[in-house]
């Protein structure tokens, strides 16, 4: 029964989990709430802080599982995508404990952990299924054949979903991170109070710099008639934005599972906590007879359990890496 010591640090989440034999025993996460003053992620401050949180929610992870360090049989790390800075910390870590107990170490693409974090729950997807991947830097539609044979089939040509709503918070004067404002904000909304563009990408890709810029011009006509404009109708303004982009999400989801014969059909990442988004999903699952697969929310957002998971599964083909491994801020799929 190997017993893994995971390590997420690819952004502003620092997070610590143990698993064993493919169950999550505890998942730790430590948040940044210093970069609230700055509307957004500052990468140095973030890879400061990481070094400041690291040891203690190791420690926590530890002793949340009921484990010992002398109990941990191999260690698995986000080598990337990400931050370089924020990377580097949590590779660093995992290295040296690694070394110091003469452990194997195993690198985790943190959007395949993504993914992999359906297979912590008792349900799971059947191979092949597709997975929605949405996070804060990514929007992806990827062909899932394996745990490690992933296909992205569709993916965004400019901006991610995550920054379409993240810019939509900023010109709306909602403080940082603006995504869950967005969220809580449009369940009191109207969703066809106004109607914003869907890009009109062919096949599976996605846009969203256009979306973004025809939220901006709408805001600045609006208060430009009446200042109080956004106050007024803030509600509405977020559940019409939140509607179209799950729209935007969904219609490509539904013509790629049309296309591929698949009916398993999981959702991942940051945005993936999103009620609108779940909840679109899920009527568009009834709708078209799918088999839909939605993490916890814990799992949803950076997590070393993720991370666990996909380390889990490598661990048991041997999959591992030597101390020469080193981070990187782009890793493809």
């Amino acid at each position: 029964m190997p017993i893994i010591l995971a390590i997420e640090s690819s952004c502003d989440e620092t997070s610590a989990s143990v698993c064993a034999d493919g169950a999550i025993l505890s998942n730790v996460i430590a948040n940044q709430t210093i970069h609230e003053a700055y509307g957004g992620v500052v990468p140095e401050l973030a890879s400061r802080v990481h070094q400041q949180n690291i040891v203690p929610a190791v420690q926590q992870a530890l002793l949340n599982a009921k484990v010992s360090k002398n109990d941990i049989d191999a260690v698995a790390f986000t080598r990337g995508p990400g931050l370089l800075g924020s990377l580097l910390v949590g590779v660093s870590f995992a290295k040296a404990f690694a070394l110091a107990r003469k452990l194997p170490l195993i690198e985790v693409n943190h959007m395949q952990a993504h993914i992999l974090a359906h297979f912590i729950a008792d349900v799971k997807p059947q191979f092949p299924f597709l997975c929605l991947t949405v996070s804060g830097g990514h929007t992806q539609i990827v062909l899932v054949k394996d745990y490690f044979d992933m296909e992205v089939i569709g993916q965004t040509l400019d901006d991610a979903a995550g920054e379409a709503m993240d810019k939509t918070s900023k010109i709306l004067g909602l403080p940082y991170p603006g995504g869950p404002l967005i969220d809580k904000n449009a369940r009191n909304g109207n969703p066809d109070a106004y109607k914003f563009p869907e890009p009109q990408i062919p096949g599976f890709d996605f846009s969203f710099s256009g979306l973004k810029t025809s939220i901006l011009y709408f805001i600045r006509d609006n208060v430009a008639k009446n200042p109080e404009f956004i106050e007024q109708n803030m509600a509405d303004i977020c559940a019409s934005v939140e509607k179209r982009i799950a729209t935007i999400l969904l219609n490509k989801l539904k013509a790629a599972a049309t296309q591929y014969g698949i009916k398993d059909i999981a959702l991942a990442g940051g945005v993936s906590a999103n009620t609108g988004l779940r909840e679109g999903l899920t009527a568009l699952g009834k709708q078209q007879g799918w088999n839909v697969f939605i993490p916890k929310f814990e799992y949803c957002t950076d997590n070393a359990a993720m991370i666990a998971i996909a380390g889990y599964h490598k661990f048991l083909k041997n999959d591992f890496v030597d101390q020469s491994v080193a981070p990187l801020a782009r890793m493809p799929m």
